[in-house]
């Protein structure tokens, strides 16, 4: 079976074409699986954050080029796609709204069964695919979440996360405060990386049983960039270092509750090096195995949804929808999808 993805949740807008075998779904660890993956992301002005009306204006200027591109990889014509699934949340409503009219359209147009999937999901399942997991323990960390998941009875149950903000958004509004355009995780590593002394500032730690937040360290953060005596390294080093320090404290936590002996992170945060260090170092200490989303599927990207798509027609055809129903949930949590295949 093909199936077609289509991502559209907030800066990026990314087209897959991933082939599934429902017979022996787990046979291929690697990327194999996945024919095409093609995406442009929404690149904001310096200082700036995404704005959702532009982000859909990008979206929508770009589609017909990535959905161009995602067939010529994957060396087949639409009429060859037996499934298309589409990210409905959670989101930018104006930027999923986009991935929404253009799934329906084609699924119309071509009568082709169309399946909307919870993009946190995606980012999950994916992961588990690509890693040969069974079932982990994960994090899933990036702009819109920061959560520690175990998956019981059917759902992904939340072990834990932010009380406020998420990590990512943490490291854009730092990013912004010194004029780097979101998202900026990437600016902080590097920046961090720069420090030679490793000069730790003194800054809020706030984890309240699995539970963490990030408000406190964001205003004191930004406090210490007015003060134009300190380092920007050592600030990022700092921030950096504290913020990673209370999510590893969580999911030491959740290792020694669960004693589960996978673990697994997700997400576009995961791609950063030295939170990777720390929870090696940490799973080591609980003798878990660490399994990390390689780097090239950890942002956001069509292949999280057509893989997952995959999966829910496969357990249930009745969870196709007419194309007309082809809505979107800005806060759809994930801990509300049903998981039958698992």
């Amino acid at each position: 079976m093909l199936c077609l993805g289509i991502e559209s949740t907030a800066h990026t807008f990314g087209c897959s074409v991933v082939e599934y075998n429902k017979g022996n779904p787990s046979s291929v660890p690697e990327d194999g699986f996945i024919l095409s993956e093609t995406r442009d992301i929404y690149k904001a002005s310096a200082g700036w954050g995404i704005h959702p009306r532009d982000a859909s204006k990008h979206h929508s200027q770009v589609a017909t080029d990535i959905l161009k591109k995602c067939m010529e990889e994957a060396r087949i014509n639409i009429k060859n796609i037996d499934l298309i699934s589409y990210s409905a949340g959670p989101g930018l409503g104006p930027c999923l709204r986009v991935g929404a009219v253009v799934s329906r359209s084609l699924a119309s147009f071509y009568n082709i069964p169309l399946v909307p999937v919870n993009h946190a999901v995606g980012h999950l399942e994916l992961g588990i695919k690509l890693t040969n997991s069974i079932n982990p323990l994960t994090l899933l960390v990036s702009g819109g979440h920061t959560m520690l998941l175990v998956f019981y009875r059917n759902k992904w149950r939340i072990f834990g996360e932010t009380l406020d903000i998420t990590i990512g958004q943490l490291f854009d509004q730092v990013g912004r405060k010194m004029g780097f355009a979101s998202p900026c995780g990437n600016k902080i590593e590097e920046l961090s990386g720069l420090s030679k002394d490793g000069f730790l500032h003194t800054l809020p730690y706030i984890i309240k049983g699995n539970d963490v937040s990030f408000s406190g360290l964001l205003s004191s953060v930004k406090s210490l960039i007015d003060d134009k005596s300190n380092n920007l390294y050592d600030v990022c080093f700092s921030l950096q270092e504290t913020a990673f320090a209370i999510i590893v404290e969580a999911v030491e936590r959740a290792l020694a509750f669960t004693g589960n002996k996978e673990f697994l992170i997700v997400g576009g945060v995961s791609a950063n090096k030295r939170l990777s260090e720390m929870l090696n170092l940490a799973c080591v200490t609980h003798g878990s195995v660490f399994n990390s989303c390689p780097l090239r599927y950890c942002g956001d990207n069509g292949a999280q949804i057509a893989w997952t798509g995959s999966q829910i027609y496969s357990s249930d055809k009745s969870s196709c929808i007419e194309p007309e129903n082809a809505s979107v949930n800005q806060s759809w949590r994930l801990d509300s999808v049903s998981i039958p295949w698992r």
